[in-house]
């Protein structure tokens, strides 16, 4: 049985976050709520319109409108959560996939080889924090333990530094098998987690590389202006100065689904809508350390 605890609507509700679309959009809103208080005492007090003026039909698109506007909104946040779901994915695989390479390390290689152990140790955190600071566009040489790798990828500009730890990995499990350290099929019980780096790499590039097509979000965002312009004109007979706080509403909530769709449609950013990847990059190092310190 769910335990339903009436506060956690209070809290979210009332409650702003850094992230929240409110804070984001406010300028856009406060400028709406002038343009419809414009519109209202233009239409009622200047001109002094009644309700039976032709203006009052252009609620009528509106309605017309409405579905189709919502359609769009829906195929388009549907579209933004499955780009960011699809990067969660493959971020807990890479966080499964560390442990069992970690593991299968620990099991085959003993205490005796103690450069080996710390040499994977390393690396296999290091590959996540390459991929987070590849896919957001910088590295940080802090995060990543000492190795002399990173510091000879970044000396060239032009360096896919993921492909490169991922190399190293492969290189010192080759290695290891022709000192016989490593046994033919202990290489091949390796191969699927070594293959999985680069698989989850390149799945995550293409997330990154393939955004939403411009001219559809521009669309979009013509539509939702367009709507909310002529919205005051269609209810301010009827609604007159209540308009006002109406259209400041329709509008959070069509630009609120619009801008959510934007945040998440690149969940390898740093807004707060955005993948933990600095987490799961702690946990696998975490995870790391313990199997193999």
């Amino acid at each position: 049985m769910i335990d339903y605890n009436p506060k956690e609507w209070f809290r979210y509700i009332f409650y702003f976050q850094k992230g929240d679309t409110v804070r984001k959009l406010m300028p856009l809103i406060l400028t709406i709520a002038v343009y419809s208080t414009a519109i209202a005492y233009l239409l009622l007090i200047h001109f002094k319109l009644k309700e039976n003026t032709d203006l009052k039909n252009i609620s009528l698109m509106h309605s017309l409108l409405g579905f189709v506007i919502s359609m769009l909104l829906v195929f388009r946040t549907n579209t933004a959560y499955d780009r960011w779901w699809e990067g969660r994915k493959q971020w807990g695989s890479l966080m499964n996939i560390s442990r069992n390479l970690a593991l299968k390390i620990n099991a085959l290689l003993g205490n005796e080889h103690e450069l080996e152990r710390a040499f994977f140790m390393k690396m296999i955190p290091n590959y996540a924090f390459a991929l987070k600071n590849h896919l957001q566009g910088g590295y940080r040489s802090e995060e990543f333990e000492d190795s002399e790798l990173y510091k000879k990828a970044t000396l060239r500009v032009h360096d896919h530094i993921p492909n490169q730890i991922a190399a190293a990995i492969f290189s010192k499990v080759i290695e290891l098998q022709k000192r016989g350290v490593l046994l033919p099929e202990h290489t091949i019980l390796l191969n699927h987690e070594l293959e999985a780096f680069t698989n989850i790499c390149g799945a995550c590039e293409r997330i990154k590389n393939t955004p939403i097509p411009l001219s559809y979000s521009s669309f979009i965002k013509k539509f939702i202006f367009i709507y909310c312009l002529t919205l005051p004109i269609g209810y301010v007979f009827s609604l007159h100065f209540l308009v006002v706080p109406f259209v400041m509403f329709v509008f959070y909530i069509l630009a609120s689904l619009e801008v959510i769709a934007e945040e998440i449609e690149d969940p390898f950013g740093v807004d707060s809508n955005d993948l933990p990847m600095e987490r799961i990059c702690n946990g696998i190092q975490t995870s790391t350390r313990a199997l193999l310190q």
